[in-house]
């Protein structure tokens, strides 16, 4: 548990001494892509001081939502524990809440596979995906690399390095399919536009918003249907 305590019997306080330390809820973040060695959740999350990444660990372990556990050829990693994971559909709507709030990034804002993944699980509409023909999607958004599969039975991402290699499979990602993927294309901070409705896909490529690579252009309609947050909805998603 955090040492601060806010003295109060509630679970709402209760919550907030478990994860509302700050970068408690990031480090959840990263971890619900899946596990991560203590090396990569200093690279995922590049400001956070040495002494407070270990110290947060240390509190979610006391608290019963990450625990340390061996994993074979990787060495020990850290994972959510069944309770942890209880926290995925809260970090997906606080992330739905929050993108009404996102505006431009900072100039030294970073986007990390890990952020970038949760953001794409966070726009997913299973509706959606369900009502339209199954695809495969590389996105590009400055160094991270992301494969994307959509079809009826939902989503899965693979973190690919920039020279189109899938990171180590044993840390959560999943492998990609082995077929070239349908549509390539690689965007800025401004995909969250896209996202959001704020410019139709035919546009966000004529205002360089987006950049098809190669593949069926007409595939970014698509990607637009099914990954969508319309942020004058979000509060009452």
């Amino acid at each position: 548990m955090a040492a601060r305590s806010y003295g109060q019997y509630c679970g709402v306080t209760t919550a907030v001494e478990l994860i509302g330390e700050r970068w408690a809820l990031l480090i959840v973040r990263d971890l619900l892509v899946g596990p991560r060695r203590y090396t990569d959740l200093k690279q995922g999350l590049p400001k956070i001081p040495t002494n407070i990444l270990s110290t947060r660990l240390k509190e979610l372990q006391e608290g019963g939502v990450v625990r340390r556990v061996p994993l074979p050829n990787c060495g020990l990693v850290y994972e959510l524990t069944p309770y942890g994971r209880e926290l995925e559909p809260i970090v997906l709507a606080l992330g739905r809440w929050g993108f009404r709030q996102m505006g431009d990034p900072a100039a030294d804002d970073v986007v990390t596979a890990d952020s970038l993944t949760m953001a794409l699980r966070t726009a997913f509409r299973a509706d959606a995906a369900a009502a339209l023909p199954a695809a495969d999607y590389e996105l590009h958004v400055a160094d991270v690399v992301l494969r994307v599969h959509v079809d009826s039975s939902g989503l899965r991402i693979a973190q690919l390095q920039p020279a189109g290699r899938p990171v180590d499979p044993k840390l959560g990602t999943q492998a990609p399919t082995a077929a070239d993927p349908d549509l390539v294309f690689a965007a800025g901070p401004g995909i969250r536009r896209l996202i959001s409705g704020e410019v139709a896909p035919a546009e966000a490529i004529d205002r360089e918003i987006v950049a098809v690579v190669s593949g069926d252009a007409g595939l970014l309609e698509r990607f637009a249907q099914t990954f969508h947050i319309d942020p004058g909805a979000v509060l009452a998603a």
